[in-house]
C-alpha cells in the first residue's frame, strides 16, 4: 500500500507540534507570572498586617512621622481584599471587598468566602490580644489566574479554523485538478471516438462480419460512455427518478462479462423498490468501481454480493466481498486520493466513488464492515423519490 501526500502531512504534524510547544510554554509563562503576582501581594499583606499591627499597639517609641508612614502603607493597600478579625470572628475593618457593605447577607458571604480561602496573617498585638488577617486575590491575580485557560480556548479555536482552512484548500486544489484532469480526459477522448464511430459505420458498408461489428460498436459506445462520466466530474449532473434495479443489473453485467468465471456475482433487490434520484452513468461508474476493488482484493477468485432494500428514506445499497479485508484504522483512509493497495494506479478509484455519491447524489457511503481474510462491505445511502 502507497499513501500519496507524506510531505503534506508531515509539514501539518510539525505545524501541529510547534502550536502545542508555543502553547505549553505560554501558557507555563503565564502560569509563572501569576505565581509570581501571588508571592507579591502576600509580602504586600504581611507589611499591610505589621502596620496595623503598629498602629493598633500604639508603641510610646513611635513618633508621628512612623504614623504617618504606617497610615500610608495601610491606605495604600487599594486593589486587594482585605478583612481584619478579632479572635471572636468580629470584623474590626475591611477593604476592597467590592460589595455594598450595607447588604449584610452579601457582606457576610463575601468574608465568608475570603476566610474559607486560607489565606491569613497572624497579627500579635500583645501577649493577651491576637487578630487576624484574611485577604483575597486582587482582580489583576485572578484575571491572571484565568488568563492561561483563555489562552488554551484561544489557540484551540485557531488550530481548529486552521485546520478547516488547510483541508478546505486543500479540497479546493484537489477539486481544480481533478475537474481540469476530468474534462480534459473527456476532450481528448471526443475525437477519437468520433473518428471510430464513423469507421464503424463505414465498416457496415463493407463486406465485413456482421458480429465482429455489433462488438466493436458496443467498444465504441462504451468508450463514449466513459468520456460522458468524464465530462460531467465537477459540473451539476442533473438527476431523474430512476427505479434502482436495471442501474445495478447493468453495472454488474458489465463487470461480470469482462471478469474472470471464478467470480462469481449475486444480487439481492427488494421488490417494488422506489425510484431513487440518479445519474445513471455516474451510478453505473460507482457499481464498477467498487467491484473492480472487490475483484483485486479477492484476487480473481470469490464472491460479489450487491444487495439492495429500503429503510426509511433511504436506499440502502450493500456491495460485499470475500477478499482480503480492510484494517478498521483505514476505513476512512480508503476513500482519500492516493490510496492505494496496487503497485501502479492513482488510487483514485474509491474518492471518485465518494464524490459522486456525496456530490452528485446527495447520498453517503462507507465502509459498513470488514474482516481482514473474510472480505469487506461498502454500504451506500442514496435519498428515495419522495414525489410518489
Amino acid at each position: 500500500m502507497s499513501i500519496k501526500n507524506d510531505t503534506t502531512s508531515k509539514a501539518r504534524l510539525l505545524f501541529f507540534i510547534v502550536a502545542a510547544v508555543l502553547t505549553v510554554a505560554s501558557t507555563l509563562f503565564s502560569n509563572r507570572l501569576a505565581k509570581d503576582l501571588a508571592t507579591e501581594e502576600k509580602k504586600k499583606i504581611e507589611l499591610w498586617a505589621e502596620a496595623v499591627r503598629l498602629f493598633v499597639a500604639e508603641n510610646d517609641e513611635t513618633v508621628t512621622m512612623d504614623y504617618t508612614l504606617i497610615l500610608s502603607v495601610i491606605e495604600g493597600n487599594t486593589n486587594i481584599p482585605v478583612i481584619l478579625m478579632d479572635e471572636q470572628n468580629n470584623v474590626l475593618e475591611h477593604n476592597n471587598l467590592d460589595i455594598d457593605t450595607g447588604d449584610s447577607i452579601a457582606f457576610n458571604k463575601r468574608v465568608q468566602k475570603i476566610i474559607n480561602k486560607q489565606q491569613l496573617i497572624e497579627i500579635r498585638i500583645t501577649d493577651e490580644i491576637t487578630q487576624y488577617v484574611y485577604y483575597d486575590d486582587s482582580g489583576l491575580l485572578r484575571k491572571l489566574t484565568y488568563f492561561p485557560f483563555i489562552q488554551l480556548s484561544v489557540m484551540f479555536i485557531f488550530l481548529l479554523v486552521t485546520v478547516y482552512a488547510l483541508n478546505t484548500s486543500k479540497r479546493a486544489e484537489q477539486d481544480k485538478v481533478w475537474v481540469g484532469l476530468s474534462k480534459e480526459t473527456a476532450h481528448q477522448l471526443g475525437t477519437p471516438i468520433s473518428s471510430l464511430m464513423a469507421w464503424v459505420d463505414l465498416l457496415k458498408l463493407k463486406d465485413v462480419d456482421p458480429d465482429l461489428l455489433k462488438e466493436i460498436a458496443k467498444d465504441t459506445e462504451r468508450l463514449s460512455t466513459i468520456a460522458e462520466r468524464f465530462s460531467k466530474i465537477g459540473s451539476k449532473s442533473s438527476l431523474a427518478a430512476e427505479p434502482l434495479e436495471p442501474a445495478l443489473n447493468n453495472a454488474v453485467r458489465y463487470i461480470q462479462n469482462r471478469s474472470s468465471k471464478r467470480i462469481r456475482f449475486q444480487t439481492d433487490i427488494q421488490e417494488a423498490m422506489p425510484t431513487v434520484h440518479l445519474n445513471i452513468p455516474l451510478f453505473e461508474w460507482v457499481i464498477e468501481n467498487l467491484c473492480k476493488n472487490a475483484i483485486d482484493a479477492m484476487d480473481a477468485d470469490g464472491l460479489i454480493s450487491i444487495s439492495a432494500q429500503l429503510e426509511g428514506k433511504h436506499a440502502i445499497i450493500d456491495v460485499r466481498d470475500t477478499g482480503k479485508g480492510i484494517p478498521k484504522k483505514q476505513f476512512k483512509t480508503v476513500f482519500k486520493p492516493g490510496y492505494t493497495t496496487k503497485a501502479r494506479g492513482w488510487g483514485l478509484g474509491l474518492s471518485l466513488v465518494k464524490r459522486i455519491i456525496e456530490s452528485n447524489h446527495n447520498g453517503k457511503i462507507y465502509v459498513k464492515n470488514s474482516e481482514l481474510g473474510k472480505g469487506t462491505t461498502f454500504r451506500i445511502l442514496l435519498p428515495v423519490d419522495q414525489s410518489k
